[in-house]
């Protein structure tokens, strides 16, 4: 397992009273029984300021949660996902603006849904291509079953489209995405979407290898990732976290199945977009390889000019200006997208601290991270609490975090 190893607070440039704070607010969520567990890293000029963890990762087995507890990142997957994609498009194999259907020709006819009703919804043809960059940026016109807000999510619960589902095959969940229609004509409006696990699928029509395989080989190996995978390996069992949800008055049950059983195989298909388990340490790891634009301890993922391009907002305005906000990963103003991370494009219009240009992202279960280039800032939050819109503990660190920057 990866190891952290705090420093002086002081030589990264933080306050260390102000940074101080955190502990306490860890330490009140978990007590309040809001939160089973969790975790916090914060890293800055290549020093981590902060590493604490507090809590449990299982209550039943009253197992506490360390900085070394292995938890499911859902969401948090997708950037590890985009660097794979990238990679490929560093050894010129596609461009950005290329078709999707030219590797795979499934969604070479789409339709987009302009009416109708469960019975019959009404479409019309897609005016272009969806792109490489749709599938990037979340601009392809697909969606999630689970935000049940339109005819097209219904499609999609009602042929079960679930890419963490323990049967079938990538390939296969893939092609029946394609059958369906679009929520939105390509790159005219921003809806979260399985779009990241279809990229799982191009990754692997590309290399020609399961998508799976690719991403321990091209990313998560040469990061050092050790306890980063789709499954938890017999040996980093115990070190498992229990996922937990709100019953009706806010005590805190579990999500899914019991902690012995839940990923405890590799499953049949490979989720780029929210089939990882990880630990704070590994994505640390991987936080530190962006800063580094691209690189880590001698190792290159990607060239520093292709991590600057993900970095970018690929979006013509922020998520606001795109289409109706539907999902509670981020806020909406003053938010643009790249390739693969929210983007900061105004911290007083999205009404939080922060800097113009860091990345972020979240996953279902209340986790997540963020990435400060021009503070040279990385903050990992690990905790296991579904789902991500239960609390505002993402925006409350925020706070705590740059109110504590001093030099």
């Amino acid at each position: 397992m990866n190891a952290l190893t705090e420093t002086d607070p002081k030589a990264a440039g933080f306050d260390p009273a102000a940074l101080g704070r955190i502990e306490p607010w860890m330490d009140a969520l978990v007590a309040d029984g809001r939160l089973a567990g969790l975790s916090v890293t914060v890293a800055r000029r290549g020093r981590i300021a902060f590493a604490r963890a507090c809590g449990q990762a299982d209550l039943a087995r009253g197992t506490p949660f360390t900085l070394d507890t292995v938890a499911r990142i859902y969401s948090m997957t997708k950037p590890l996902t985009s660097v794979a994609v990238m990679q490929l498009y560093e050894q010129g194999l596609f461009q950005l603006d290329d078709p999707v259907a030219r590797v795979l020709p499934e969604f070479a006819e789409m339709r987009v849904a302009v009416g109708g009703n469960r019975a019959k919804l009404e479409t019309e043809p897609a005016r272009r291509p969806i792109t490489v960059r749709d599938l990037l940026t979340h601009t392809a016109g697909l969606t999630y079953g689970f935000m049940e807000a339109t005819l097209v999510d219904a499609q999609y619960r009602e042929h079960k489209i679930d890419f963490l589902a323990r049967e079938g095959t990538l390939a296969e969940m893939t092609a029946r995405v394609a059958r369906l229609p679009l929520l939105a004509q390509p790159g005219t409006a921003w809806n979260y979407s399985v779009a990241t696990d279809v990229l799982g699928q191009y990754v692997a029509a590309l290399s020609g290898r399961p998508f799976a395989d690719y991403l321990r080989d091209h990313v998560i190996g040469p990061l050092g990732m050790v306890d980063t995978d789709f499954h938890v390996a017999p040996e980093r069992m115990p070190r498992f976290c229990a996922a937990y949800v709100y019953d009706r008055v806010r005590r805190l049950n579990l999500f899914d199945d019991s902690v012995e059983t839940a990923f405890a195989q590799p499953p049949s298909i490979a989720s780029g977009g929210g089939g990882l388990v990880s630990t704070a340490a590994d994505y640390h790891r991987f936080c530190r390889m962006i800063l580094d634009r691209g690189s880590l301890d001698g190792t290159r993922l990607l060239g520093r000019k292709t991590v600057d391009l993900m970095l970018d907002n690929h979006l013509p305005g922020d998520l606001a200006a795109m289409g109706t906000p539907r999902f509670a990963e981020t806020s909406y103003t003053g938010i643009g997208f790249g390739l693969g991370f929210s983007v900061m494009l105004d911290p007083a219009r999205a009404q939080i601290l922060g800097t113009r240009g860091e990345v972020a992202w979240g996953g279902m279960a209340s986790t997540a991270f963020w990435i400060d280039p021009a503070e040279d800032l990385s903050v990992v939050l690990m905790t296991q609490l579904v789902p991500s819109s239960a609390l505002p503990i993402r925006r409350e660190l925020r706070v705590l975090t740059y109110a504590a920057l001093e030099a």
